[in-house]
């Protein structure tokens, strides 16, 4: 399974609109992950016309996007037994209270980035419209995930 995963958009306040390369690099997406700060629920409209989409709840997201029934917390799901968190933030007794996933997408920090922590793969896929620390291209990020294993790669907006 091909999944797109996107954060903290931050529209309108930081872009009119989702940059429409996001289209083209999300065009054979199975799912759309989005890990929050979205600030407008329209946003998951527009990337549902791609794929199906739930997305996490940000630090930042007023109550009428955290009452779509797309957005929560957390998600909790399992693609081709690999099993997926979606959050903006991690709250650490998620970690300590639960077994842990294989694969945890986060946002909120604006810089893409992706490690493997105790065994587990995070991707921070930054923000295709504010960029951390002044860089003056966006960023999106692909998950794989095949027969159990998961890889995820950084696509920076041009």
């Amino acid at each position: 399974m091909r999944i797109g995963l996107i954060s903290d958009t931050h529209i309108p306040q930081d872009a009119a609109a989702l940059p429409g390369q996001v289209r083209e690099i999300f065009r054979n997406v199975d799912l759309i992950l989005h890990a929050g700060d979205i600030y407008i629920a329209s946003v998951l409209d527009e990337l549902e016309t791609i794929a199906p989409v739930m997305a996490a709840a940000g630090d930042d997201d007023y109550r009428d996007v955290r009452q779509d029934k797309r957005v929560k917390e957390r998600h909790i799901l399992t693609v081709e037994d690999t099993t997926i968190w979606l959050v903006h933030l991690i709250l650490r007794p998620w970690l300590e209270n639960e077994k842990a996933p294989d694969v945890i997408v986060l946002g909120h920090s604006h810089s893409a980035a992706i490690e493997r922590r105790n065994g587990i793969l995070m991707v921070n896929p930054g923000s295709p419209t504010c960029p951390h620390d002044g860089d003056d291209v966006g960023t999106v990020a692909i998950l794989e995930v095949d027969r159990g294993k998961a890889k995820a790669g950084i696509v920076r907006l041009w």
